[in-house]
């Protein structure tokens, strides 16, 4: 998955925080400044020699803490999703693929140069082939420059044409980066108005929709790219085609 790195202030906070919950679990009830420097001393030596004597304790501290943070941010990620639900699943402006009406949505937020959703490419389509119940919502996320900016904005401005598909296969499965001057060419060449598309690419709705996709990933704490939807449940990352049906099957159950 395509992903920004994590900030080195996150690894500081984490240890401040492990710091706190073994000052939690001692057996003072009295505050801080109840104690004079003289105990405040001994408490520090009497920490550092349990971690010396058992580095257990810190170990067991960070993934109690680390826990904690998935729990709740899974339950961030459940909330946004029931309150993002008719942006996720019902904007008439999103390209779909597949069934329009599927008993199924998959959502999937991708960036056009992203290497891990292009190797998902041909898994999400050999899984519209085999599921003719089966609907796809697209979500460009331009994250990773200029040139994604480019590709999506083109294929959003081909969506009006009627040639998303033809486009974006023929984008994703180019290694080179794309120009103003081989979009059109492509476009050309797919039987589409490549000089239409570049107008209709400078449409400020264009850019109005990728910002609200990028404000909507960013509210669903999503960190990269690819990043799926299936049913109610986030899947971050890339997965194997056979890792799709059984999510779909299972979305399927919870239908039933």
């Amino acid at each position: 998955m395509t992903r920004p790195t994590l900030p080195p202030f996150r690894a500081c906070a984490r240890l401040a925080a492990v710091a706190l919950t073994l000052f939690a679990c001692l057996p003072f009830a009295a505050r801080a400044d109840q104690f004079t420097p003289a105990q405040r001393a001994e408490i520090v030596q009497i920490l550092r020699q349990a971690l010396k004597s058992d580095p257990s304790i810190l170990r067991d501290a960070v993934t109690a803490l680390q826990a904690d943070e998935a729990a709740r941010q899974q339950a961030a990620t459940e909330s946004a999703l029931v309150a993002s639900h008719a942006r996720l699943f019902a904007d008439p402006a999103d390209p779909v693929a597949g069934n329009p009406k599927g008993d199924v949505t998959i959502v999937e937020f991708y960036d056009t140069r992203c290497p891990y959703c292009r190797r998902m490419l041909p898994e999400m389509q050999a899984l519209l082939q085999s599921d003719p119940h089966l609907r796809l919502v697209y979500k460009d996320l331009p994250v990773l420059g200029p040139v994604s900016q480019l590709e999506s904005s083109a294929l959003l401005a081909a969506q009006r044409q009627g040639g998303y598909l033809r486009l974006q296969e023929a984008l994703m499965t180019d290694s080179a980066p794309s120009t103003k001057d081989s979009i059109r060419r492509i476009a050309d060449g797919l039987g589409l108005d490549g000089a239409r598309l570049l107008r209709d690419m400078q449409d400020p709705s264009i850019r109005s929709q990728l910002r609200g996709n990028i404000a909507l990933a960013e509210s669903l704490h999503i960190e990269g790219t690819p990043a799926l939807i299936v049913g109610d449940k986030l899947i971050p990352g890339a997965v194997t085609l056979d890792e799709l049906r059984q999510e779909v099957a299972a979305a399927r159950k919870g239908q039933g």
